[in-house]
């Protein structure tokens, strides 16, 4: 299968004969439809020389979608693979739902996909069949090709599109057995792999277009500071600085190239109105949700009688502190904008291609209708990019001029003007008595994103800002508490959201309350289970990890489990920790997904977590001040480092069950995990994050 990408010299090159309509790679007049091709809908297209177009509904950020989703409906088609090419949609109604995120691209169309591909499958098997005069039942499409298992006669693709084009379009289409799926389940290749690896796949900042301006923007440092007058002409000075433009978010400076884009923002004299936000303080927010942390919250779920002390338990507590984290991706928001011919053409490396649209024809003051919006490859998202406010500063710069303008933030823009993760406390609390844990209770006090965005939410409880709070375990009596406080720092989904929080303290605390009772915390988490996904995938976890083997003096192990996104994922960790130095030496995953649709994808999307999970343990912290941020780059926001990486080792529950998410789950663990290691190799809780605080 080809993966598709130009580099920028063929996209300039088509640009200039098509206008530049880009679909990872391809323009549009060359998907134009074939009159005798066969598309029953707008998934795929099986057209004259046999060639398979599969259009990808999910943006590609990096997980694999590209790959993944081409391989379920190839599969129903009985597809050559070498024959396929997976095509990036662009943003358009008739794709559905092509939100990108929550770990949803598979598990929630994955028998819609099938039934695109089945669809042609059927029209194709009933052209052989007519032709042929047999019944359509004893053929069989596999490798590009109708097949008579009978008499051994074949017929390709290609001989059948044009009169299976003229047959109606099955609506409810026989799906295969699974037992006969050709691609489903195996881990083949990424098809993006090729083009990435040499350069020409495009992202969104690779978008060149004839006479193109780029433009960056002057925004405050303050959140929600107002633009009070500034002064154009040092920037106008600057070789190349065409116009400035006053935006909704500041001042933008655009120029030939970004160089000249950059000199003249720093010439700018800019005058902002502070606002309220000027005395916030990320430190004194979380100073205040550590003291409201140990009183009563608003009761969010509970399970029997709540938490209570029976006669003669015990009871034990302990508080653990989360901060802001940002998305940082490696690609930095950027947008393209071209008003011409009475519309709007926009290429953005988005997650929400249609809610981009809308925007993007918002502010330009278009029907969506005369609004085209191409989706690039996305250099990292995390939840980022769900939010499309650098779609809408690209476009309203680009209403002043009549050639393409790229928008693009800088690596400080990022940073410092990001959607954060909120931070969150959290004050648990367990009755314990002999060897048993009677009752559990959970306080939550975090910054609620929902609300944030919808202020008429305020004063509910948060359901989704629960996530991998309630007890997986056993426990006969227990109750969740939630505190939300307002704040002026942006919020966003941040890779897991929630989850990302919620596990790490009551996974973390349930280590304190094994070693209280005395007990292994891997087998009484077993033991504490009900027989299921989570405990296939925590058992597995422990059998490939050797759990119980001795370790090395100063080392440690630990665990931690989590069900999030329809997935279940059991995590160990071994670190060494000598003279204060931790090394995250080892980590075991083991996943409960459902059916796997590309086991090698599933790998990489959980080793992925590991890295992303790790760097916010280790480093992850973003500091509010005067209400700007004081990290700017990776110098104070540091990533992991290769010499840091553990050996991770990934393991697949098997299953056939509807798959799960995979993109998320594999985040939520690893923190518990790591801590409850620490826990093992020094005795001591970790009750902050981030490690190096």
């Amino acid at each position: 299968m080809k993966g598709q990408g130009l580099n920028r010299r063929e996209l300039l090159n088509l640009s200039v004969m098509v206008g530049g309509g880009l679909v990872l790679g391809r323009v549009f007049p060359a998907l134009a439809e074939e009159p005798a091709a066969l598309q029953p809908n707008p998934f795929v297209r099986v057209g004259t020389d046999g060639r398979v177009t599969i259009w990808v509904n999910k943006s590609e950020m990096g997980q694999g979608v590209l790959t993944g989703l081409a391989q379920i409906i190839a599969d129903e088609l009985g597809a050559d693979w070498s024959q396929v090419e997976a095509v990036q949609a662009d943003a358009d109604a008739k794709f559905g739902n092509q939100n990108t995120g929550g770990s949803t691209a598979v598990r929630t169309q994955f028998e819609e996909l099938r039934k695109a591909g089945a669809a042609a499958r059927e029209m194709l098997v009933q052209a052989a069949a007519k032709r042929w005069g047999v019944p359509a039942e004893r053929l069989i499409a596999r490798g590009g090709k109708v097949l008579d298992p009978k008499t051994g006669s074949s017929l390709a693709f290609r001989e059948l599109v044009a009169e299976a084009a003229k047959l109606p379009v099955p609506q409810n289409p026989r799906l295969k057995d699974p037992k006969d799926f050709d691609f489903i389940g195996k881990p083949l290749p990424r098809v993006d792999a090729r083009a990435k690896l040499t350069g020409k796949a495009t992202f969104g900042c690779d978008v060149r277009l004839p006479g193109m301006l780029f433009a960056v923007v002057a925004r405050p440092e303050v959140f929600g500071a107002k633009l009070v007058s500034f002064e154009e002409k040092p920037a106008l000075q600057v070789e190349g600085v065409v116009k400035v433009v006053p935006v909704s978010s500041g001042v933008a400076v655009v120029a030939r190239d970004t160089w000249a884009a950059l000199k003249g923002r720093a010439a700018l004299k800019v005058v902002w109105e502070p606002g309220e936000a000027a005395s916030f303080s990320s430190k004194a927010l979380l100073t205040t949700m550590e003291q409201l942390a140990p009183k009563p919250g608003k009761e969010a779920a509970k399970h029997g009688e709540g938490f209570l002390l029976p006669a003669g338990a015990r009871k034990l507590e302990a508080s653990f502190s989360l901060p802001f984290l940002a998305h940082a991706p490696m690609e930095p928001q950027n947008a393209t904008a071209w008003f011409h011919d009475g519309g709007l053409e926009v290429w953005a490396p988005t997650q929400v291609p249609m809610p981009a649209r809308q925007e993007a024809a918002r502010v330009a003051g278009l029907p969506v209708e005369k609004v085209t919006l191409h989706v690039t490859f996305l250099g990292g998202g995390f939840g980022r990019r769900l939010s499309s406010d650098f779609v809408a500063e690209a476009v309203e710069v680009a209403k002043h001029f009549t050639v393409p303008v790229q928008l693009l933030w800088t690596r400080e823009d990022d940073m410092t003007h990001d959607f954060y993760r909120p931070p969150s406390v959290h004050f648990l609390q367990a009755a314990i008595a002999g060897k048993q844990i009677l009752a559990w209770r959970h306080h939550q006090v975090t910054c609620s994103i929902g609300q944030q965005r919808n202020p008429a939410r305020a004063g509910q409880v948060d359901r989704g800002a629960l996530e991998g709070a309630e007890p997986p375990y056993a426990i006969p009596h227990w109750l969740l508490e939630q505190t939300l406080l307002p704040v002026p720092v942006p919020l966003g989904a941040w890779r897991s959201v929630y989850a990302s929080q919620n596990p790490f303290a009551s996974e973390h605390f349930f280590d304190l309350v094994a070693r209280e009772l005395k007990a292994d915390p891997y087998q009484l988490r077993l033991k504490l289970l009900p027989e299921g996904p989570l405990k296939a995938a925590l058992r597995l976890a422990g059998e490939k990890a050797g759990w119980g083997k001795p370790l090395p003096a100063g080392w440690g192990r630990g665990v931690a489990c989590c069900s999030s996104f329809g997935s279940h994922v059991a995590e160990v960790a071994e670190v060494s920790v000598r003279k204060e130095k931790l090394k995250v030496e080892r980590v075991v995953v083991a996943i409960h997904c459902g059916r796997a649709i590309n086991p090698r994808l599933v790998e990489q999307q959980l080793v992925s977590a590991v890295v992303f999970g790790l760097s916010a343990f280790l480093r992850g912290r973003i500091t509010v001040e005067g209400g700007k941020v004081l990290e700017t780059n990776f110098d104070r926001y540091e990533p992991l480092r290769f010499h840091e990486m553990p050996r991770v080792e990934v393991h697949i529950v098997p299953s056939e069950e509807p798959p799960g998410g995979v993109g998320e789950p594999g985040v939520p663990p690893l923190a518990p995990a790591v801590a409850n290691a620490i826990l093992a190799a020094t005795g001591k809780a970790i009750n902050r994050l981030p490690w190096e605080a």
